[in-house]
């Protein structure tokens, strides 16, 4: 049987309705395009979300974190306290000097024709005393030293006396910087008389300036650095390093870091 085309007779001239142009593709392109617009805009905002979420949680752990740590601050800073008090406690104990020791060992050696007009003894040659020998000699030594100035009945006498200082127990070297017997009037002997220190009241007396070093003796412990956490010391602080005494402190106990001067020993 033959197919009838039954399309009106108008149209079929025509060829038919037929959509040409490009608005046939934009109009697809864009639905997709939005769809992948509106995907990417909620993917965003989740991640958005997301990272709010986990910056909040942050801040939150990092808020705890500091009242934990000056909840332990104080504790921390009592450790970090007791370990320098106790490093120095510890120094202390090794550069423990004896001066009651000494000056009763110098007691006994020291003769009766020997006589001292300024004995002066001190850790450091940092310390600084007001009426101090203050001899040169004093620097070259780090640790504790005695200074002595003073007179003896004669040459043999100084000499007799310098060996004597070299057996107190301690004592490495002994350096006698000057031993002179009286020789006219100079300006150093007038400066001599001016100080005090001039004892030379004969001709046969001789003068002598003697520092007798205890290398042995570890120098003090400096106290440049603070500790980073002071704490105030009980019974209202230590006492000061510089004071002056008389080979023991006021509390009666040994001097350990204080300088010992005397004058006018015999």
């Amino acid at each position: 049987m033959r197919p009838v085309d039954l399309t009106p007779l108008d149209e079929r001239r025509s060829g038919g309705p037929h959509r040409t142009g490009p608005l046939v593709y934009l109009v697809p392109v864009g639905l997709l395009l939005g769809v992948m617009a509106l995907v990417a805009l909620l993917l965003t905002n989740n991640a958005i979300s997301d990272t709010e979420a986990e910056v909040a949680e942050l801040e939150q752990r990092e808020a705890t974190a500091r009242a934990e740590l000056e909840r332990v601050r104080p504790f921390a800073e009592f450790a970090v306290a007791e370990q320098v008090r106790a490093l120095t406690v510890a120094s202390l104990a090794e550069s423990r000097f004896d001066w009651e020791r000494v000056l009763e060992e110098l007691s006994r050696i020291t003769p009766s024709d020997v006589w001292l007009v300024n004995l002066t003894g001190s850790v450091s040659p940092d310390v600084e005393l007001q009426d101090g020998a203050a001899l040169a000699v004093r620097s070259e030594v780090a640790g504790p030293a005695l200074e002595l100035i003073g007179c003896g009945r004669s040459q043999a006498a100084v000499a007799a006396y310098v060996a004597a200082l070299r057996d107190v127990d301690g004592v490495t070297r002994v350096t006698v910087v000057k031993s002179e017997l009286p020789r006219g009037k100079t300006d150093a002997d007038g400066d001599s008389e001016q100080s005090g220190d001039e004892c030379r009241t004969r001709d046969f007396i001789a003068r002598f300036e003697i520092v007798a070093a205890f290398d042995a003796v570890p120098p003090p412990p400096s106290s440049t650095v603070p500790p980073p956490a002071p704490v105030p010391p009980p019974g209202g602080g230590d006492s000061d390093s510089g004071a002056l005494v008389e080979g023991a402190d006021q509390s009666g106990g040994t001097s350990e870091e204080a300088p010992v001067v005397t004058s006018g020993a015999r």
